[in-house]
């Protein structure tokens, strides 16, 4: 089956500023890719050229097997976008803005106006002006004019920004939803690392302008580092006793006893027992896991390396 989403040697070009450099990818139906990276590091620009926004210096981008161009209108048929500041009008209630792109959507269906602000929590706001709406629901708006017409593919850059923690969540969940119960495939930039690990089946790692990356969920687990984190009243005891077991323990920053060695990760029950069969009880023990952002640094630390 061909990829929903392709990105061929991609890349952007300003003057001697490269943007995006050699950037592929494919994306299935029903994946959801979560495009991470720092402030600049090439996302808007990306998304950009695969809304037909920004012509690309070099290389290309298809939807559903379509050359992204100015000539293939009907593709946009089954996209829905949301690219940095969402747009409304800010004199026109939320009711009246999706109303308006109902129209020029060429959707039939007068009810999906209503069903779209059910599924983003509008309902309450739906006579509320676009311009009073918090940063919160203003995004909300955009994401709601991203689904009116059931697109088969979204393309979302930053949909987090601005929500609350509760706001979140519900567009988590209504993402999962749609990708896994309906099969719309999901295209994402954020920079919330913790939240793109939470929902993403693909994460791809994008730093000055480079693909360095692509991430599968089920096999993330396996690429974070893990240390076993000690503490004991005698420290220096317990340092010197593991080290003589072969355990490679150090002081980490804060002061506390720290090894990886394989063992000591897979049976950290049996480090507490040798402690304290030696006379030195631990007062902490906890295997502890790198997250995506400590991942994500390290990452990027090591290309600048």
């Amino acid at each position: 089956m061909d990829p929903v989403i392709q990105l061929s040697q991609l890349s952007k070009r300003y003057k001697n500023f490269s943007a995006v450099e050699d950037v592929s990818l494919e994306i299935e139906k029903g994946e959801i890719y979560g495009f991470i990276g720092l402030n600049g590091s090439g996302k808007t620009t990306t998304i950009k050229m695969l809304l037909g926004m920004v012509r690309p210096s070099h290389g290309s981008c298809s939807i559903q097997g379509r050359k992204i161009e100015l000539s293939n209108h009907s593709m946009w048929a089954n996209v829905g976008s949301l690219v940095e500041t969402p747009y409304a009008y800010p004199e026109l209630t939320v009711k009246e803005n999706l109303e308006i792109f109902r129209q020029l959507r060429g959707v039939s269906d007068a009810d999906a106006v209503h069903q779209v602000m059910e599924q983003l929590k509008l309902t309450g706001y739906a006579d509320k002006k676009a311009g009073k709406l918090s940063l919160g629901n203003t995004q909300r708006l955009g994401i709601a004019k991203a689904l009116l017409h059931k697109p088969e593919i979204l393309i979302l850059d930053e949909p987090s920004n601005g929500l609350d923690p509760t706001g979140i969540i519900e567009v988590r969940e209504l993402f999962q939803h749609l990708a896994k119960d309906l099969g719309v495939t999901i295209f994402m930039s954020s920079h919330l690392l913790s939240e793109v690990a939470k929902i993403a089946t693909t994460i791809g790692v994008i730093h000055q302008g480079k693909l360095l990356q692509e991430i599968k969920a089920d096999g993330f687990k396996d690429l974070l580092r893990k240390r076993l984190v000690i503490d004991a009243r005698e420290k220096d005891r317990a340092m010197t006793e593991l080290n003589n077991a072969g355990y490679s323990a150090v002081f980490n920053k804060d002061g506390r006893i720290e090894t990886t060695a394989d063992y000591a990760l897979q049976y950290p029950d049996e480090i507490s027992r040798y402690l304290v069969s030696s006379g030195i009880p631990p007062t902490h023990l906890a295997l502890e896991e790198e997250d995506l952002e400590s991942y994500f640094l390290r990452v990027i630390t090591q290309r600048k390396e």
